[in-house]
């Protein structure tokens, strides 16, 4: 008997289906079989497909950055202080402006101030706090004690930066490095506390020279608000001599409209 070519394809999905009966049947009553379902099976290979999609991502995001040129800036430079010193007026000067010696700094301050004499100590001791002579005392004296330390900052700070000039450009260029050993995740987060710990000593050292800063200030309002104050008494002073002794030349007018 001749078997046509319809016969023979409904015997293959007759076979095919008698088969995948019998899988789902032994696998229906507990017997050990492995289930093929072609859905799950392209779920699962698009899902892998998209994990390795991810790694792939994340691997180049840690270990290559492009674009690390535009992060590049250039460190300013400062330019070593050099203080004229003609005939030791100015002795300790420079040093004082470059290093950080509090040392230089006192010396230096003490050279180039005129001091206050003995003879003018002894008439001060006669007056009382509070009067002119003593409130210009005390402005010279807190200027005495503020101004070498400010010399100190100044000079600590060029110190620092220039100390620190090869650890800042190390940093630099390893945060600027493209290779993969400076470049993994450890590394990057490495370089960051670096980073940060230098720019918490750079704004440590800026914090002083705001403090010497504050100072200056309070001692040049010092300054003002006491040449102020003394206008003001000496122009009360005439007022009460006016009174006291009136000027009026042949019964003119009152001069004390001319007094400032």
């Amino acid at each position: 008997m001749k078997v046509t070519q319809k016969a023979k394809r409904n015997l293959v999905i007759g076979g095919a289906m008698v088969a995948l009966t019998a899988t789902t049947s032994f696998a229906q009553f507990g017997i050990p079989s492995i289930v093929f379902d072609p859905s799950s099976w392209g779920e699962l290979v698009t899902q892998a497909a998209t994990a390795y999609t991810q790694l792939q991502t994340i691997k180049s995001n840690l270990t290559h950055f492009t674009f690390k040129g535009l992060w590049q800036t250039t460190e300013t430079a400062m330019k070593q202080a050099n203080v004229q010193n003609q005939f030791g007026e100015t002795n300790g000067m420079t040093s004082a402006l470059n290093t950080n010696s509090p040392a230089a700094s006192s010396m230096a301050w003490t050279n180039a101030t005129e001091p206050v004499n003995s003879t003018t100590t002894t008439y001060l001791a006669g007056q009382n706090p509070g009067s002119a002579q003593l409130s210009q005392l005390a402005m010279i004296e807190a200027s005495d004690s503020a101004s070498p330390d400010c010399l100190n900052a100044v000079g600590a700070y060029h110190s620092a930066r220039t100390n620190d000039a090869a650890a800042e450009a190390a940093l630099q260029q390893q945060q600027l490095d493209g290779n993969d050993a400076t470049n993994s995740e450890v590394e990057q987060l490495n370089l960051l506390n670096a980073s940060q710990a230098q720019h918490m000593v750079e704004m440590q050292a800026q914090g002083v020279l705001h403090a010497c800063l504050a100072s200056q200030m309070a001692i040049s309002n010092m300054q003002q608000r006491n040449a102020a104050a003394h206008d003001l008494n000496t122009w009360g002073f005439v007022q009460q001599q006016q009174q006291i002794n009136p000027t009026n030349i042949g019964g003119g007018s009152d001069t004390n409209s001319f007094l400032p």
